[in-house]
Order: structure tokens, then C-alpha cells, then sequence
């Protein structure tokens, strides 16, 4: 089942840069084709926070490329350089979509609450994970492991594949949302609205990716713990 591991990790590897890399691409050809309203990220998303009647919600400009998130603990909305001040379809499908979270979490919606509420969990989990492969496959060659260590494994790897599946649907729905408000408010239109959906569609790719190579890690721990090999 060793083998299996190391199939997993390359598969998911190769899978996640061929996505990684058509995401890059993607944004790179809609960032250099604009909207007809010549609006920022920046006021994209202080009109869609201001139509949602959110406003205690701050956008502020980041740092890097594609590092764009929305932060429930301190509400503020943080657009890497290029969309913050980019007039782009890239610009204001990213805009939109992290203002999307920020309406999720007005509304309390179900699947963003959980998500949070998991995220103290996971990050020491997450911290966790490679000390305890080192244990795994360096000290015991990954062979013959102790059952109790064999069941913390599973456990940290289940908690953050539970993590992955539940971003799935915050996702999903941000962009649902942005792409609704995009087209009712006239921010993009026609060809602008289906580039916005290529661009949104790529980047859901990635959580997808990243919930499936998470599920595949559970479920190849969670054989070995009830193989006992």
C-alpha cells in the first residue's frame, strides 16, 4: 500500500499543476480584457458590498498573485494588486466573488459558519500532517505501524478532507452569487459575463482537486488503519 501512497501523491501532484496552470492562463487572458464599465476590483466591490447593504466590511489591497480572500474574523476583503486596481473581467470576477463570501457571512450561510468554525481545528491538524508522515514512512518505513498512531493519522487526515469537502459548496456558492450580481448590476455584459464564468470556473477547479486528493489521502489511511498491514 506504500506504492499506492507515493501514486497518490504523484497523480494529485501532476493533476493540481495542470489546473494550477490552466488557472494562470486563464486569468492571464481575461486580465488583459476589460469591461465596458472601466470599473476597479477595488469599486466593484465596494458596489457589490453597498448593494448587499454591507458596510463594515473593508476591501484593502494585499500583496502576490491570486492570494485574493475574504477574512470573516477581522471582515475585510483582500484583492491582490492586479485585481484591486485591474479593470479587467479577471478583476472584477475575483471582486465579486471574494465579496460573495462577505455576503455569506452576513447571512449566516450554513456552509461558510462551518467552515470557520472548523478552521482552529484544521490548522493544527494541517501543521500536524507532515510530522506525522515523517513518523510513518521515515522512522517506521512505513510498515508495521502502531495502531494508536495508525488511528491519529486517519483522524488529522479526515479532519482536514472533511475541511476540503465543506470549502466545496462556500466556493461554489461565492461565485454563484458574484456572477449573479455581475450580470443583474450590468458590471460585465455578453462576452464580458462568460469570460467572468471561464475564470470563476477554473478557480472552483482547484478546491475540487484539492477535496478529491484529500478524500483519496483519508480513505488510503483509513485502509490501513482496518488493514493493520
Amino acid at each position: 500500500m506504500t506504492l499506492f501512497y507515493w501514486v497518490i501523491i504523484i497523480g494529485s501532484s501532476i493533476v493540481g499543476f495542470i489546473v494550477s496552470t490552466t488557472l494562470k492562463s486563464k486569468f492571464a487572458k481575461y486580465s488583459k480584457v476589460g469591461i465596458s464599465g472601466n470599473l476597479s476590483g477595488a469599486e466593484i466591490a465596494e458596489k457589490m458590498l453597498s448593494y448587499y447593504g454591507i458596510h463594515d466590511v473593508k476591501i484593502v489591497m494585499g500583496q502576490g498573485m491570486l492570494t485574493d480572500h475574504y477574512n470573516p474574523a477581522t471582515k475585510t476583503v483582500n484583492l491582490s494588486p492586479d485585481v484591486f486596481q485591474g479593470t479587467s473581467i479577471a478583476s472584477a470576477a475575483v471582486a465579486a466573488h471574494e465579496c460573495g463570501h462577505a455576503v455569506q457571512h452576513k447571512q449566516a450561510y450554513t456552509w461558510l459558519t462551518m467552515r470557520s468554525a472548523m478552521v482552529p481545528v484544521v490548522q493544527i491538524a494541517s501543521s500536524l500532517q507532515q510530522f506525522l508522515l515523517i513518523g510513518a514512512f521515515v522512522i517506521t518505513g512505513g510498515a508495521n505501524i502502531n495502531p494508536t498512531f495508525l488511528l491519529i493519522i486517519t483522524v488529522v487526515f479526515g479532519i482536514t478532507a472533511l475541511f476540503s469537502v465543506v470549502t466545496l459548496p462556500v466556493e461554489f456558492d461565492a461565485s454563484k452569487r458574484a456572477l449573479a450580481w455581475l450580470t443583474n448590476s450590468n458590471t460585465v455584459v455578453g462576452k464580458e459575463y462568460e469570460g467572468a464564468k471561464d475564470a470563476l470556473k477554473w478557480a472552483a477547479m482547484t478546491y475540487v482537486v484539492a477535496a478529491l486528493t484529500a478524500l483519496v489521502m483519508f480513505l488510503y489511511w483509513f485502509m490501513r488503519m482496518n488493514s493493520r498491514d
